[in-house]
């Protein structure tokens, strides 16, 4: 890269840290850095959502399986509009009426309303860990993209992609600690409106008129017809992201935090609306087609890597550095979000209902910034561990959906849940899930359907046996509260 991209990409970065500063000095409290003082307008929350769903690692994944599969690829982003407009129509409107009556800050909040307080600690403990992976999951996706656009070396003896994850950590890590759910929001939707002017009305205008594409018809000439075809999926697939990824909108804590931040019903559902469109089919058809370019232009790359160098070798000076830009926006604008819930988690259900419950307004908010900074060093740690940004995403989404996602729908359509069927279900639900997986991980095995399909199947099973020979002494909650 030229050395005006480099500068470009500085100023940006520094540009996100002077925002985490500037709502440093605003947040007064702990509901101010974790929900933003529940008046944050839908556009912001919208755009965060989307950002926060998608982000760099869903972003790098999109180019990654539009290099193999073309647009049949989309339907991994096919996933966001049906959980964000099923959301908006059965779930916002009972969510957003218990949180008018018990001014709630996280997920684990709703399962303790609806079942117990073993239920939420367990359910914030599996999402804390989740949303760790997941950020780690974001800090690989930006190493990736840094390594292959701009370190090429390190110093002290340092592998490019270690150094790269440092530094993609710190600075994330840097605003999101000082800053909260505010600076994350309003990050979010400025680097999403980024990415997608960078995406649409530069990268892909640019990369059709090179001449070894030639414009569409080139692109069908050189790849074939099954690549421009929404069929070519397998159907395991197409479940195994269905099953996988959908289910995150109703248990993802970052979800939970940005329907509290909306002031009130109507102000929340336009956001989910607004998310929905954004994923399918903007961003899912723009990240896939991008990644079948990028495989008529570099055959012989890893899939993950040829929309990255696509950005390096394809674009040209300056515009190189707004790009690169754009999707380091898309990578932080998630893992910003996924900090931030996985603190939520510890702080306020775990070490503040059951470990210090007597801190100050204002000594709350200082722990929330260190248990945040110890989870960003843990995903940091992570990152490390994985090569695949997607494979990272998908674990991360599995241990959290095949414990989490049955109770919570049996907590709020099903009259006879239970609080001991909900911790049976997470508990086989989940550990079924990681069994397999570590299984897998030792033997090799072979797989059509994701584990989380099994997790999910035991967990169903154990939450209705469970709840109906344990049942609790009281009601199902209704949309007054």
């Amino acid at each position: 890269m030229n050395i005006i991209d480099y500068i470009i990409f500085g100023l940006y970065l520094a540009g996100v840290l002077g925002i985490g500063f500037y709502h440093f000095r605003r947040n007064k409290d702990a509901e101010d850095y974790y929900i933003g003082g529940r008046k944050i307008k839908a556009p912001y929350v919208g755009l965060s959502l989307v950002a926060t769903d998608v982000g760099g690692g869903f972003s790098i994944g999109l180019g990654g399986v539009g290099f193999l599969m073309g647009l049949a690829g989309s339907w991994l982003l096919f996933t966001g509009l049906l959980g964000a407009w099923l959301s908006a129509v059965f779930i916002i409107p009972k969510i957003k009426a218990i949180d008018k009556a018990n001014a709630m800050f996280t997920y684990p909040d709703f399962l303790r309303h609806r079942y117990n307080d073993n239920v939420a600690l367990l359910a914030a403990v599996i999402s804390a860990i989740g949303y760790m992976g997941f950020t780690g999951a974001q800090i690989l996706a930006g190493a990736t993209l840094a390594e292959a656009t701009l370190i090429t070396s390190a110093p002290f003896g340092m592998s490019p992609m270690n150094f790269a994850l440092i530094i993609i950590a710190v600075v994330c890590i840097g605003y999101t600690v000082i800053g909260g759910i505010k600076a994350v929001i309003y990050t979010d939707a400025a680097q999403w409106a980024i990415l997608l002017i960078g995406l649409i009305l530069i990268t892909i205008p640019i990369t059709l008129r090179h001449p070894d594409i030639g414009g569409i018809a080139g692109l069908r000439a050189e790849l074939g017809d099954e690549f421009f075809s929404l069929t070519n999926i397998e159907i395991t697939t197409f479940i195994n992201w269905m099953l996988t990824i959908t289910p995150i909108w109703l248990i993802g804590m970052t979800i939970y935090q940005r329907v509290f931040a909306c002031k009130n019903k109507k102000e929340a559902r336009r956001a989910w609306y607004i998310a929905g469109i954004f994923e399918y089919p903007i961003m899912a058809f723009s990240g896939v087609f991008l990644g079948m370019c990028a495989r008529v232009l570099f055959p012989d790359a890893d899939p993950e890597a040829g929309l990255p160098m696509l950005i390096r070798d394809m674009l040209p000076i300056g515009v190189t550095g707004i790009i690169i830009a754009a999707y380091f926006s898309a990578i932080m604008s998630t893992a910003d979000s996924c900090m931030m819930a996985s603190s939520g988690n510890i702080v306020n259900d775990v070490i503040q209902r059951h470990i210090k419950p007597e801190l100050s307004h204002k000594s709350l908010m200082r722990v929330s910034q260190i248990v945040t900074l110890i989870i960003g060093v843990g995903a940091m740690i992570i990152a490390a561990s994985f090569t695949m940004v997607l494979d990272a995403i998908l674990h991360a989404y599995a241990f959290m959906v095949s414990g989490l996602f049955i109770p919570t729908l049996g907590a709020y359509f099903w009259k006879r849940a239970s609080s001991a069927g909900a911790l049976g279900a997470m508990l086989i639900g989940g550990g079924v899930t990681m069994l397999l997986q570590l299984m897998g991980w030792i033997y090799g095995w072979e797989h059509g359907l994701d584990y989380t399909v099994y997790g999910i199947i035991c967990s169903l099973i154990s939450f209705v046996v469970i709840s109906l020979l344990i049942p609790d002494e009281r009601e199902i909650i209704t949309e007054s509260g």
